[in-house]
C-alpha cells in the first residue's frame, strides 16, 4: 500500500480517514486556492494538483458538496460558506415546503505527479424544516438521509456511520491505494 499525505486543517477528519482505510496516513495542513465553481470534481483536481506541488509527495484531498434541488443545486460546494455565515434556521427556512429534496456529495482526489484519481459518493436526502441534533459536522443538523426520518446530527451511532460511508468513498480510495 502507497505512502499517502492527507491535506486537511481538520484532525477529525485525518482520524477518520485513517480508521476507515485501516492503515496510518500523514496529514498536513496546508492552505490551498479554492477555485470557484459548481463542480466538485473540478475544485478537488485544482485542490488535488495545488497540494501535490507544494509538498511533492502522493496527496489525498477531500471536498464536500450539499446541493438543494429548488435552488437549482447550490449553494453545492459553497455550503462550508453558507454554513460559516448563516444560521442553520435560516438555512432551513431558505427552501420552499414543496422542494427539500437535497443530495450531499463527496469527492477524494489522489495525485502522486502522474497519476490522478478521482472517488465520488453521494447520499440523497431532504433539507430539514428545522435544524435538530447535537451530533456530526457541519451541515449534519438539517440533512435528512433518504429513509430517516430524523437529521444526521440525530442518527445513532449506526446509522450514522452507515450514512457516513455512502457519502464518503473510502471504500473505492481504499481499494484503489491497495491495488497500487
Amino acid at each position: 500500500m502507497k505512502s499517502v499525505t492527507f491535506i486537511t486543517g481538520n484532525q477529525d477528519k485525518a482520524d477518520y480517514l485513517e480508521k476507515y482505510l485501516g492503515y496510518p496516513v500523514d496529514h498536513v495542513k496546508l492552505d490551498l486556492d479554492e477555485i470557484q465553481s459548481m463542480d466538485l470534481k473540478e475544485i478537488v483536481e485544482h485542490k488535488i494538483k495545488q497540494a501535490y506541488q507544494s509538498i511533492q509527495k502522493p496527496v489525498i484531498v477531500e471536498d464536500v458538496s450539499l446541493e438543494f434541488a429548488a435552488l437549482n443545486g447550490l449553494p453545492g460546494p459553497f455550503i462550508r460558506f453558507f454554513v460559516d455565515k448563516v444560521p442553520f434556521k435560516s438555512i432551513c427556512s431558505m427552501i420552499p415546503p414543496q422542494s427539500r429534496a437535497a443530495t450531499a456529495r463527496c469527492v477524494f482526489g489522489y495525485y502522486d505527479g502522474n497519476i490522478l484519481k478521482l472517488f465520488e459518493g453521494s447520499l440523497n436526502g431532504t433539507i430539514a424544516e428545522e435544524p435538530a441534533g447535537e451530533n456530526g459536522f457541519g451541515w449534519d443538523k438539517i440533512f435528512i438521509p433518504d429513509g430517516y426520518s430524523v437529521t444526521r446530527a440525530s442518527l445513532s451511532e449506526e446509522d450514522d456511520k452507515k450514512t457516513y460511508l455512502q457519502v464518503k468513498p473510502f471504500a473505492k480510495l481504499k481499494e484503489f491505494l491497495l491495488s497500487e
